[in-house]
């Protein structure tokens, strides 16, 4: 089990990492995390959803992702409450209070998902959350040391040293768990080293004499390998337009940072396309006038519409899209751009009604049931390049969308979670500008982004790209994963980690 001396210090990373190593060394190998919160969710095969981080971790272990390995998943719909989904369905919307009390049921829920993927593989890497010495929080956890006790897990304890104060963040966490807690951490890692390990050797020599316990490994700070980002705290800086010298033969693609975004992981693929900076903005003086602006997924519709609404970003897409600027909406988003949201059902809000962007003859209706699929589509619109590729993408949306006369669908769903189907989804306005789609992972499809980037391109008089030259979204992950794990096998000792494992 990976457990981290706090949020944010390379757990999921190096979870995955542990999982590509096994796999290659040719163990049948599994990620593990019993809760995670993140408002970053997929759609497994068999409709189920589960967070992104152990997506990640499945396919770097080379198996099917399963909601077993994520059993609980809390997307935060406002600062105290998150809709809780256990093992692949919406359970409720609960306030923090409330989901404590409900802690034997969501234990049986881990017990159960944890021993079906133990009877299925011969190695489970388990992650565990923020950190297990937040004193407050450990009577009722149900991530950390309760797990690692109960699956007799041994725990290797990392620490970013890129944050600073490594030595004692180690330390005192480990004086923060009881004697068995302590007797179950089995491993020191720091992570994101940057400069001369040299210089650490006394600082090492301190920790090892300090807490008996090794330190295995020392990882370099990288930034050169393609990997999906688990949380929005990647996104938590503005960044502005480019100057025109800058932006010389490069698209400018901005993404409205929406208080409770969802699947920003939707635009990696594009930011990571030769000749395209995409940003992210929250405030209406960085929006300016880009090439496209991305409304992304969100986990409350009607409260960030509100939040475009009064901070003065919904004027701010107005005023572009009369400048020529392309306005695309992905789930929430598509539902913002049309004329009306309702929630006669309160889903997500006290709200029953709130005036959309008015970009699309659309209006949308929240319903209490979810829809969660897996999906093949095909573009079906002649206004849209590219019409005969197939796409591959999922669904997590709980409203209904009607287009109203006049209007056109952008694409027809043909597969449904493994079903042939035939359903209109999106829509486009007249002069091709402004279109929404319910699918996620849209832009992971290379030829529909290559169009669509190629499109813009046109528009600003700039040649188009190849297809050799661009991103290449599925190679480029695995090749991710490929490096990933050959940088931590030269700074992790691998072999003693099979050792603690009990498998030398």
């Amino acid at each position: 089990m990976i457990q981290g001396t706090g949020s944010h210090v390379g757990k999921s990373v190096l979870v995955a990492a542990l999982c590509r190593i096994f796999a290659q060394d040719g163990y049948k190998v599994a990620p593990f995390k019993s809760q995670n919160m993140s408002n970053n969710s997929f759609v497994t095969k068999s409709g189920g959803e589960m967070g992104r981080a152990q997506v990640m971790q499945a396919e770097a272990a080379m198996v099917e992702p399963h909601v077993d390995m994520n059993p609980i998943l809390l997307k935060p719909t406002g600062d105290k409450g998150s809709q809780v989904v256990l093992q692949g369905k919406p359970l409720e919307h609960l306030l923090a209070r409330d989901y404590y009390a409900r802690k034997a049921r969501l234990w049986d829920a881990v017990v159960e998902s944890y021993e079906r993927l133990a009877g299925q593989y011969a190695i489970l890497v388990i992650e565990g959350a923020g950190s297990p010495a937040e004193v407050n929080l450990k009577e009722n956890e149900i991530v950390n040391m309760r797990v690692a006790l109960f699956a007799n897990a041994p725990v290797l304890l990392v620490g970013d040293i890129d944050k600073g104060g490594v030595f004692a963040w180690l330390v005192g966490t480990l004086e923060l768990l009881t004697e068995e807690e302590r007797n179950q951490v089995k491993g020191l890692i720091i992570n994101k080293f940057r400069g001369d390990v040299s210089l650490l050797t006394d600082g090492l020599k301190f920790l090892e004499d300090r807490t008996g316990i090794p330190v295995l490994g020392v990882i370099p700070y990288f930034h050169d390998i393609y990997l999906d980002e688990e949380d929005a705290v990647t996104l938590e800086r503005d960044e502005i337009p480019t100057s025109d010298e800058e932006a010389k033969d490069v698209l400018d693609i901005a993404v409205v940072r929406l208080p409770r975004i969802s699947n920003f992981t939707d635009f990696e693929a594009l930011a990571a396309t030769e000749k395209v900076k995409l940003r992210y903005a929250a405030q209406p003086g960085v929006v300016g006038h880009p090439d496209a602006i991305i409304l992304p997924g969100t986990k409350n519709t009607l409260a960030d519409l509100l939040f475009l609404k009064e901070s003065g970003l919904a004027d701010s897409l107005l005023v572009a899209k009369r400048k020529g600027t392309h306005i695309i909406g992905i789930c929430g988003g598509f539902q913002m751009l049309g004329k009306e949201v309702f929630d006669r059902f309160h889903v997500e809000s006290p709200l029953e009604r709130v005036a959309g962007l008015g970009l699309l003859d659309i209006i949308t209706e929240m319903n209490p049931e979810k829809l969660t699929a897996q999906v093949k589509a095909k573009i079906n619109n002649p206004r849209f390049d590219a019409a005969e590729t197939e796409l591959v993408g999922y669904e997590i949306h709980q409203g209904e969308t009607e287009l109203l006369a006049g209007t056109t669908p952008l694409f027809v769903i043909v597969e449904r979670s493994g079903q042939a189907v035939e359903v209109s989804d999106g829509a486009i306005s007249d002069d091709g500008k402004v279109w929404g789609t319910y699918l996620h992972g849209l832009f992971d499809n290379d030829e529909f982004r290559l169009a669509f980037v190629n499109r813009l391109r046109e528009e600003k008089g700039y040649s188009p790209l190849q297809e050799t030259a661009t991103f290449h979204f599925e190679r480029e992950k695995q090749q991710g994963y490929d490096k990933l794990a050959e940088l931590v096998r030269e700074h992790l000792d691998i072999p003693r980690i099979y050792e603690i494992l009990g498998v030398l």
